[in-house]
């Protein structure tokens, strides 16, 4: 553990940070450092799993509650399952006996009996895996079907996760009875002090295996490289997370199996920006469109449509084309689309243009110069020509 990094450091915040803050932070850093952002530069992929990590862990309520107080000890698989909750405890003569493993269950999820003693063999929901998952801007906008890879925890296929070989079954640990935990008492000065550990004999397991299977081990379980589909619905957002039921780590002793969090990353588009459910889109247009308006072709997320400019337009100006933005996420309706105006001066005039265009300014006047879409071509000439005047 000694090689890591705090995981508030990996993410660049304070021990006391808000979830939003959290997400915001993991939503920057990840696509700062996603490693097809970064071509060339071999760290990208090492701390873009580095991140990965740090969030998992921090968005998690219980993992981040352990984190805080136990460290990377505390999110570790085998201490979270109850493994590294061992030798510690004490009691006090005139209170009664009291464990603090008893404590470690109530945050790991271990089940006790009426004595205190941890059931190794109780059921226990599998972990979630995270994944990030790149979208484009029109597969987020429509939605669509993913083919995701996933590396799960899986039973063995060999043994059905009873880790025992065909034919044989594990015996339940007679030391502990099954709990997967041995108590001890010692009387001191100040009265009873009590403690419990891992058995053993089975190893906390609670069971002893005679004949391990012999492709998991005896550990019941095998890792395994597969495939998800997933399905994003349309109208999904940037940093939004699809949780798919069942699809996580298998669960151990008959417990149900974690679950698949996909957290969406929209590929930035090369014509338009997205806020929320709305579309925003920069139009040129020539100040000849602008003056005198015109029909012309906006690009949209449907294809291009038709729309009139009216003439007199200035740079700047916005258009709405209602209903043509991003479809609502789960409800109906979609956004609109933004279209901002941008009036585009011309440049490398011909000697004739620029002549043609002196004389069209003129006949604006001085306040026409000031205040028209032409005016800012021809101040430059004008004080030019009165300098010749003099």
């Amino acid at each position: 553990m000694a090689d890591k990094r705090d995981y508030y450091e990996v993410l660049g915040l304070q021990k006391g940070a808000s979830e939003d803050e959290i997400k915001k932070a993991y939503r920057r850093l990840a696509k700062e450092n996603h490693p097809d952002m970064n071509p060339g530069d071999k760290g990208a992929e090492a701390r873009f799993k580095e991140i990965g990590e740090a969030y998992e862990v921090l968005s998690d309520p219980e993992k981040r509650s352990r984190y805080d107080q136990f460290g990377f000890a505390g999110v570790d698989p085998n201490f979270a399952a109850g493994q590294g909750a061992g030798g510690f405890g004490g009691g006090f003569g005139g209170f009664g006996d009291f464990d603090i493993g008893d404590i470690f269950d109530s945050f790991f999820g271990g089940a006790s009996t009426r004595g205190g003693a941890r059931t190794a063999n109780a059921p226990r929901r599998g972990e979630n895996i995270r994944v990030q998952t790149e979208l484009t801007f029109e597969e987020a906008a429509f939605g669509c079907t993913k083919e995701i890879p996933v590396s799960r925890i899986e039973n063995c296929p060999e043994c059905g996760g009873s880790g025992c070989e065909k034919g044989t079954t594990p015996e339940v640990c007679k030391r502990c009875s099954g709990t997967g935990t041995v108590r001890s008492q010692v009387r001191t000065a100040f009265g009873v002090m009590s403690s419990s550990s891992p058995c053993p004999d089975c190893s906390g397991t609670g069971k002893i295996i005679h004949s391990p299977c012999r492709k998991c081990r005896g550990k019941g379980a095998v890792r395994k490289n597969t495939t998800a589909k997933v399905e994003f619905p349309a109208g999904i957002d940037d940093g939004q997370t699809l949780s798919v039921h069942g699809i996580g780590h298998r669960g151990v002793n008959g417990g149900p199996a974690g679950d698949l969090l996909a957290t969406v990353s929209i590929l930035p588009h090369s014509q338009f920006e997205r806020e929320g459910f709305d579309v925003y889109y920069d139009m040129p247009i020539t100040i000849t469109q602008a003056a005198l308006g015109d029909s012309v072709e906006v690009p949209t997320l449907d294809g291009k449509v038709k729309y009139t400019i009216p003439d007199g337009t200035q740079t700047g100006t916005v258009f709405r084309l209602r209903g043509k933005g991003i479809p609502r996420l789960h409800a109906s309706g979609r956004g609109d689309q933004f279209v901002k105006v941008t009036v585009q001066t011309p440049m490398n005039l011909t000697g004739e243009q620029k002549e043609l265009l002196r004389k069209l300014g003129e006949t604006f006047g001085e306040e026409g110069r000031k205040g028209s879409i032409l005016g800012d071509l021809f101040g430059e000439d004008k004080s030019k020509k009165g300098k010749k005047k003099k």
